[in-house]
This record gives structure tokens, sequence and C-alpha cells, in this order.
């Protein structure tokens, strides 16, 4: 293992290394409701995306303007939505996914009920209900990744368009 560096011997605002500040959790409540699960979160679009074990269960949205799709969103699919919508009448599909009928649903930031509806969705995810959370599928390579990756695999010999029997000759009888 190689030797710790000594952050003394370097600082921060010495190397000329800018630190961009953590942003804060959106909406930490929901974080601390179901921290018997022990989620781990990853960021995801400028938001912050809850799983707990293999499933993503929510994504938690906080943005700067103060959009309508602010709030918790639920990771489900269609079929759930109506179930969903009896346990939560205030939730919604999400604006900035387009029209289209997605699994993801918000229980939206504006609304009276938030916080109680946040908890209530936290309460569902500890019992293990199966209408939220969804198995993230196998990521795609993009891009240079998806070029680099093509590259790299081992190419199969093509076979020779001369692959015919060779051609028997007569013997002259001389």
């Amino acid at each position: 293992m190689p030797p710790r560096r000594n952050p003394h011997l370097f600082p921060p605002e010495r190397a000329g290394v800018a630190f961009k500040p953590r942003k804060a959790v959106p909406y930490e409540f929901v974080l601390d409701a179901i921290a018997e699960l022990s989620p781990r979160t990853h960021p995801m679009f400028g938001c912050l995306a809850v799983y707990v074990q293999e499933k993503i269960v929510l994504i938690l949205r906080d943005k700067r303007d103060k959009s309508a799709d602010d709030g918790v969103w639920l990771a489900t699919t269609a079929v759930h939505h109506e179930s969903l919508r009896r346990d939560f009448p205030n939730m919604r599909s999400i604006r900035v996914l387009g029209n289209s009928v997605t699994g993801w649903q918000v229980l939206p930031a504006d609304t009276p009920d938030f916080e109680e509806a946040a908890l209530r969705a936290c309460d569902l995810i500890i019992a293990r209900d199966p209408r939220i959370g969804k198995i993230p599928g196998a990521r795609r390579a993009s891009g240079s990744a998806a070029k680099e990756a093509k590259s790299s695999k081992p190419k199969a010999a093509k076979p020779s368009k001369r692959m015919k029997a060779p051609k028997k000759t007569k013997r002259r009888s001389r």
C-alpha cells in the first residue's frame, strides 16, 4: 500500500485545485426514515438517486429552478400507478420526462402533504412493498466508451473468399 500523502504539504488552496462544495442532500428526512435499510446514494442528473440493495427506489430532486418536478420520485412501473395513486392522491407523472407514461412518478414538494406522503412512501419501502423499486438494467456504453469497447474486442478471422477445393488436374498419359 503506498504511503499516504501528508495533506499539510500540499493544501488544496496552494495546489491550484478548486473544490466545489458538495450539494446539500435534498429532503434528508427521507434518508433518515429508511436508514435501517442502509440506503446508498448516487448523484444522477443533478438529483440524488437512492438505492436499497440492488434496487433503485427513489430520486430526491430539489433544483434551483423550483420546477413542478421537485420532490420525491418513486421508481415504479405503470402497472402500479393506479394503486399507488390511491395511497398518494397528489402523485403524478414527471413532466420533465415528457408526455409518455414512464415508471417514474413524483410526490411533488409543493403540495401541502408532501412530507407526510414522502414518509408514507418510506414506510412502504421498509415494508418491501413490491410496487416501489426497480432493478436497473444493464448499462450501455455510449460515445467514446462504446467505440473503445468495440475496438478492444478481438476480431474473428474472416473466412477467405478462396475457400474452394483445389482443382484436380488430369494426368496426361505419355
